[in-house]
């Protein structure tokens, strides 16, 4: 085969390629969401393969019936709201800084950022620091908790480097001072970074579970990651569900499925809303390295 002609295959090549590869990435998504709407018994005789069989909104009645998912959702809301704006505004406080060449030790002190990428205090280490603060079933344990990437950190400090500082030097003839350079030079033009990084800290806050299993005790307090892990992972499905099983076109694997899609569908909504944003900020750091 000639060169000329692989070239011509390729892309068709590449399109089935990642054709296959998408569709193994949202068979799972599309199997759960048909299983959240159809009858237990479909479910359970492996009718449901695509779309839903026998559909209902039983499932999605009993998880919404449940205090504890809405007690959840709150939590999680907040800890992505008011976490994700911490994580921004004590990530930009450092990166501000660290950009400018005129700071003294700054070699130093990336150095040292960077080596928490890849040395950590590891998972005991952290526990008792938490305990010792006296972090323990505090809401503020997940939200001060790795209030700061590193990685995150450090892209943001390369975007603001790429920014010419003859704009700095314009604004401060016009007598403006570091905040104002920051908050009406820098933070306009670094849009593209961060939404990209505030995506990437919202999803991670959404999905955490972990330190919040370790550190909450609280019911009142879990997020809905949390809970999700209980009647999934543990299989406690709540004793209310339990109760009307019988008689009812649910079972706890279609309330599972629901619970997961309920789950799912907030974050996923707000992805399409920054994506413009996102993949160009995820360019810029791939290509500034």
């Amino acid at each position: 085969m000639s060169s000329q002609k692989k070239k011509e295959l390729f892309p068709y090549f590449n399109a089935i390629l990642l054709g296959v590869l998408a569709l193994c990435c949202l068979y799972p998504f599309i199997y759960v969401l048909s299983a959240s709407f159809s009858s237990s018994d479909s479910v359970q005789a492996g009718r449901v393969w695509l779309w839903p069989v026998e559909a209902n909104l039983e499932s999605y009645a009993k998880v919404f019936e449940q205090k504890q998912i809405w007690v959840s959702y709150g939590n999680t809301l907040f800890y992505t709201i008011a976490g994700t704006a911490l994580n921004l505004v004590l990530t930009i406080m450092g990166a501000y800084p660290l950009s400018k060449r005129r700071l003294a030790g700054r070699t130093a002190i990336g150095f040292f950022i960077a080596f928490t990428i890849l040395f950590g205090a590891g998972l005991i280490p952290s526990y008792l620091n938490y305990k010792d603060l006296g972090l323990m079933d505090s809401r503020w344990a997940i939200l001060f908790g790795g209030a700061v990437s590193a990685m995150n950190l450090i892209i943001l400090r390369t975007f603001l480097q790429e920014i010419p500082e003859e704009l700095e030097e314009s604004a401060k003839i016009d007598g403006a001072h570091d905040w104002r350079i920051l908050w009406q030079v820098y933070l306009p033009l670094s849009r593209p970074a961060l939404a990209t990084i505030g995506l990437f800290y919202a999803v991670g806050h959404w999905n955490s579970y972990f330190m919040a299993m370790i550190l909450l005790r609280s019911e009142s307090k879990i997020p809905l990651q949390v809970y999700l892990n209980k009647i999934i992972v543990q299989l406690q499905v709540p004793e209310e569900i339990k109760k009307t099983m019988d008689v009812m076109p649910y079972s706890p694997e279609t309330v599972i499925y629901a619970t997961i899609i309920v789950a799912i569908v907030p974050i996923i909504l707000v992805y399409p809303m920054i994506q413009k944003h996102f993949v160009k900020g995820v360019m810029i750091g791939s290509l500034k390295g």
